[in-house]
């Protein structure tokens, strides 16, 4: 017989990230967070537990005091922040942060569901994984309400889909006829490439735009990666946006290219380059001083 077999092994994900959670929260090391090193906004008077406070007991602590929407804000935006950057533990950690709300949603839409209730879990746990990765904005407030919301729009879709599936009873004789295709059609990520190849926007700018604009990542580990503030990211996707916009309007995406277009954005990107490069190195030079000095 295997685990899965056994009376006390999870149906459902959602379950098998609850034991996960208990299982990172138990003594005698449990996972904690210091509320004490949260930012905190000045002139905002924010309520939180004073010091190292295992997530188990936060959880508790912040179910008591729903009216606390600054200190949940703080906790959820260093939360998401761990899953984003930390990855699995800050992630499991996340979910059972949630977990009473995420099990109350699951009910709720599985109530007279005539599939499988597990698979309206699952879907619940995949919406608020999908938003606690990549879709939430930590620049707004609520994030908690944000996520949990993305948890029921998820799982609601899976529940309307049932409502909304007809039978056929004679799959053979059922009409056959031309069906429209889904949308998104095209392929949006290939005139971004290609206004990267033209230099319409800078090369180094292409995948990170694909991934936030399109792929809806969160950019806070792009911007780990590429080295830069997530400000700084902003700033460079929202240039980006603009020339993209200007291009496609002018149809420098959708036609050939003339050699004098080509040579113009060619020069204009490499005049941004260097504008960057040297911002890079005032930058540099600036910590060597601070380095020289400090010594």
């Amino acid at each position: 017989m295997s685990v899965s077999d056994t009376p006390d092994w999870p149906t459902s994900h959602l379950l098998a990230a609850d034991v996960a959670f208990v299982a990172l929260t138990r003594e005698p090391a449990p996972l904690a967070l210091d509320c004490d090193s949260l930012p905190r906004d000045i002139g905002k008077d924010m309520v939180l537990p004073s010091g190292v406070v295992p997530l188990s007991v936060l959880r508790d602590w912040l179910l008591k005091h729903p009216g606390e929407y600054l200190g949940r804000d703080a906790v959820w935006r260093e939360l998401v922040l761990r899953a984003r950057l930390r990855g699995k533990e800050w992630t499991i950690a996340a979910v059972g942060m949630a977990m009473p709300a995420l099990v109350r949603i699951a009910g709720q839409l599985s109530a007279g569901y005539r599939g499988d209730p597990a698979d309206i879990g699952n879907e619940v746990l995949t919406g608020f994984l999908e938003a606690l990765r990549d879709h939430l904005d930590l620049t707004r407030p609520a994030l908690y309400a944000s996520l949990t919301m993305a948890a029921f729009r998820a799982g609601r879709r899976v529940r309307l889909a049932d409502e909304q599936a007809v039978p056929v009873e004679d799959i053979e004789h059922a009409a056959a006829g031309p069906r429209a295709p889904k949308v998104p059609y095209g392929h949006p990520d290939l005139l971004v490439r290609r206004a990267g190849t033209l230099r319409i926007i800078d090369r180094a700018d292409v995948q990170p735009w694909i991934e936030v604009r399109l792929g809806r990542r969160a950019p806070e580990p792009i911007a780990a990666r590429l080295g830069i503030t997530v400000d700084a990211l902003r700033m460079r996707l929202a240039r980006a946006d603009v020339r993209l916009a200007r291009a496609i309007s002018e149809g420098s995406l959708t036609e050939i290219a003339s050699t004098d277009a080509i040579e113009r954005t060619v020069t204009q990107a490499k005049r941004r380059t260097s504008i960057r490069a040297g911002r890079a190195s005032t930058r540099g030079a600036a910590g060597t001083r601070g380095i020289a000095v400090a010594a």
